[in-house]
């Protein structure tokens, strides 16, 4: 799949820089042609021995290593991406600044390649107005940045800021070349990401495992593409995207109500959130206490957002989401039919690697002609982007 393609990798001083091995192996299985690039803090974390035994090519650190070339010219005129993984917070400022005094920062000021980070850093740094505003400055620069993700870290904590799955990112770097990018320009795309919350009292309330990450992965994809972005969200810890105009609701009607105001501009719909098909029928407006006695909730269904839904503008799209259990294509169809929907994305969440709150997915995708089309496990941010050149494919057809 990288047959031909030379890539450089560099890695700075994080203690995920082990895993830049295997992110190395697998780029390599996958064909690419590798050199890797070391700050000197990197070389305190992983062994330059061993990332040239996995690379079959020298390792570099020294701006100065070459008698009769300078190695920031050489390197960086060669390679077709630059992937630094992992990549610190530190690390990220100098790129914001243009900063280079070392070979891996001069290298991306020569250098004309596109560049991907996967940034790693404990949840204080990755949620610091001075790191938010660095890595804006580089996603407006066009630098892909993929990942942090929510998860344990090296300090102890569970937060935003542990590094992506090895395959995550070598699924990203694969889909930057297997793929061309389609362009949005003009469009406006709604997206619906998250779970609801309908409360029981002022402390509780019914909810589900949704994370919001397929969302998430749809509007930051539609963003890149040039599309004019509405995310309406419920709660969920991500960040959100860079340039997307997000609203955030709580509850069912709460989500409804903004899909209403929405909906009506939006050429595509891509309708990812996990609302909640029951609430309680009566709401305590004091906490309920322990009497030492059962306690029944009696619960009420929600209105139907996607059946209900208010008429959109000529030769809209719009897209469902099936998350099941059992009976995957069948129930899937079923709510394709009934919603009227363009298109629905199926996955079976009982699989590894599938469903809520995991950074990818194994989905069909059904269209309304009635095509099926399977797909392995992926990342969601790859999945978001099958889905938007899919609808797109149908809104082109249509119009």
């Amino acid at each position: 799949m990288l047959s031909g393609k030379r890539i450089l990798l560099g890695i700075t001083g994080s203690i995920a820089a082990y895993k830049s091995l295997q992110i190395l192996r697998d780029l390599r299985a996958a064909g690419a042609e590798v050199d890797v690039v070391l700050t000197k803090t990197a070389e305190r974390f992983v062994p330059s021995l061993t990332l040239q035994v996995f690379s079959c090519r020298p390792v570099h650190s020294d701006l100065f290593e070459h008698q009769h070339e300078m190695a920031h010219l050489s390197l960086a005129q060669t390679a077709d991406l630059i992937l630094i993984a992992p990549v610190t917070a530190h690390f990220i400022s100098k790129m914001a600044m243009g900063l280079n005094d070392d070979l891996l920062s001069s290298l991306l000021l020569s250098s004309p390649a596109p560049v991907m980070i996967a940034p790693a850093m404990d949840l204080g740094m990755w949620g610091h107005p001075a790191v938010k505003s660095n890595v804006a400055q580089l996603k407006a620069r066009g630098v892909q940045v993929i990942g942090p993700e929510i998860g344990p870290l090296a300090s102890g904590k569970v937060g935003m800021g542990r590094f992506s799955d090895e395959k995550i990112i070598v699924s990203q770097v694969i889909s930057h070349f297997s793929e061309a990018q389609p362009s949005l320009e003009g469009e406006v795309v709604m997206v619906t990401a998250g779970p609801t919350e309908e409360p029981i009292d002022p402390v509780r309330f019914i909810s589900n495992r949704s994370s919001g990450k397929m969302g998430y992965a749809v509007a930051e994809v539609a963003k890149s593409w040039g599309a004019r972005v509405v995310l309406v969200s419920g709660p969920t810890a991500l960040p959100v995207p860079d340039g997307v105009d997000c609203y955030s609701v709580r509850t069912a009607d709460e989500m409804k109500a903004e899909v209403a105001r929405h909906i009506v501009s939006a050429g595509i719909v891509v309708m990812t959130a996990a609302v909640s098909d029951y609430r309680p029928s009566v709401f305590s407006s004091e906490k309920i206490k322990k009497t030492g006695k059962n306690y029944n909730i009696a619960l009420e269904e929600t209105d139907d957002i996607l059946g209900g839904r208010p008429k959109g503008p000529q030769g809209q799209v719009v897209v469902g989401f099936a998350a099941e259990t059992e009976n995957l294509l069948e129930n899937a169809q079923k709510k394709l039919k009934q919603k009227y929907l363009d298109l629905i994305v199926a996955n079976d969440i009982t699989q590894e690697g599938a469903g809520f709150d995991v950074d990818t997915n194994i989905v069909h995708l059904i269209d309304v002609h009635g095509e099926i089309t399977p797909y392995p496990k992926m990342s969601k941010h790859r999945i978001a982007g099958l889905v938007l050149k899919k609808a797109l494919a149908l809104k082109t057809s249509v119009s």
